[in-house]
């Protein structure tokens, strides 16, 4: 069996998108797709003695009409040391900040010499999944060629994997049809969130970046 996850490009997501990664034997980062504004493609939440905080990356407005995430550059690289300076001051005290911050400020430093949003989302997503130790392979929907509409694509990215399984959020359901997938012999499952543990910093489950956990939370109990 071969299930595949197909995600847009975001920024150090939550718990659930990374859940999604490791049920997957390839997950493929969705960066074709068109750039959308004040969403989770360039923008996250940690958690702060006062509360949730936005973390932002600048990001050029090209003018193109429907400009992908892949087009999408970053205006300049200050982002990212404002970024690690708040992720530090706002984690120093959590049990787990040693552990985490030896291999995700290299990542901080990394992206502030890149220039498009979606290889700065994909350094991060690599770094953490090999932190967690997944072992999902980790592709971009722009290295597949091939054009279709919204669910054809997907259908046609499953089949160039050979996928036996598409495994899809729950958000996707108002749209998806999923005998398009089933006429390529490709099964749809659905994933079900868990209620994940919650941390010291965040014990209400305020909406915010799989870093809340990464701090907080020994590896093996993150998804547990």
């Amino acid at each position: 069996m071969r299930t595949t996850v197909i995600l847009q490009s975001n920024y150090i997501p939550w718990r659930g998108y990374f859940d999604l990664m490791r049920r997957a034997d390839v997950f493929v980062l969705y960066d074709e797709v068109q750039y959308t504004k004040n969403d989770w493609r360039n923008r996250n939440q940690i958690i702060t003695g006062n509360g949730p905080h936005w973390l932002t990356i600048p990001v050029k407005k090209s003018g193109k009409f429907g400009q992908s995430i892949a087009e999408t550059e970053v205006i300049n690289g200050a982002w990212a040391r404002k970024h690690w300076m708040s992720v530090s001051q706002s984690y120093a005290k959590a049990p787990f900040f040693d552990a985490v911050s030896t291999w995700l400020k290299p990542c901080f430093d990394g992206a502030a010499e890149q220039s498009h949003l979606s290889e700065i989302n994909e350094m991060f997503l690599r770094a953490i999944a090999d932190y967690l130790g997944f072992e999902t392979q980790i592709i971009r929907s722009t290295e597949i060629a091939g054009q279709a509409d919204r669910v054809g694509r997907l259908v046609q990215i499953c089949d160039h994997l050979k996928s036996d399984t598409y495994l899809s959020g729950p958000a996707a359901k108002s749209y998806l049809d999923e005998t398009a997938f089933t006429q390529q012999g490709i099964g749809v499952e659905w994933m079900a969130y868990p209620q994940y543990p919650a941390t010291v910093a965040n014990p209400d489950q305020a909406p915010a970046s799989i870093l809340d956990a990464l701090f907080w939370l020994p590896v093996n109990e993150v998804f547990a």
